[in-house]
């Protein structure tokens, strides 16, 4: 399996529990929301909107154009320190292993 298509499962896997845990949204936030300038959009969107409306695109856009993905990259640790405290933070532990995945193959 290639790089791009073992990108591509875990996207699919992570896409999966984010529906299963009802985070996946029908509709994109407000056009505004994408004009964020800080990283994670935090101003102006949750973590689970930025991985599927700015996050998960572009890496589909990525692989379509086949282009060089990035290296050392990392944002298993943002979600677990978003999650850190939450309530309902067990439901989201596959979630973050997905993303944990998702991190080890641009190390």
């Amino acid at each position: 399996m290639t790089k791009h298509q073992q990108i591509t499962a875990i996207l699919t896997d992570i896409e999966n529990e984010m529906r299963a845990v009802d985070l996946w949204q029908g509709q994109p936030p407000a056009a505004d929301a994408f004009e964020s300038e800080l990283p994670f959009a935090v101003d102006t969107m949750n973590a689970h909107e930025w991985l599927q409306w700015i996050l998960i695109p572009r890496l589909y856009a990525m692989i379509e154009q086949g282009a060089v993905m990035p290296s050392a990259f990392q944002i298993a640790p943002y979600f677990e320190e978003h999650y850190r405290g939450d309530e309902q933070a067990a439901r989201y532990l596959v979630l973050l292993d997905h993303l944990r995945a998702l991190d080890g193959l641009f190390a």
